[in-house]
């Protein structure tokens, strides 16, 4: 599943590839905008941990794998 989190102040977004459900995801922000720490904390495919500053959070969006296209053919 595909994460994008936009950053306040920021000119890109965040994009990570999660084994996570959309719901653990969602889980995860809200936990992150209402705990203590006040810091988002999501891990990647590959073992990855990224670390964001739930103050700083301008948006999060949960989607589906977006499919890669390789090649030049029109489909």
């Amino acid at each position: 599943m595909e994460v994008k989190i936009g950053v306040q102040h920021a000119p890109r977004e965040i994009v990570l590839e999660s084994n996570d459900s959309p719901e653990a995801v969602e889980a995860a922000v809200s936990k992150a905008l209402h705990g203590e720490d006040g810091l988002l904390s999501l891990a990647d495919e590959r073992g990855r941990r990224v670390v964001v500053p739930a103050a700083k959070l301008a948006y999060v969006e949960i989607g589906p794998e977006s499919e890669r296209r390789v090649g030049f053919g029109a489909m």
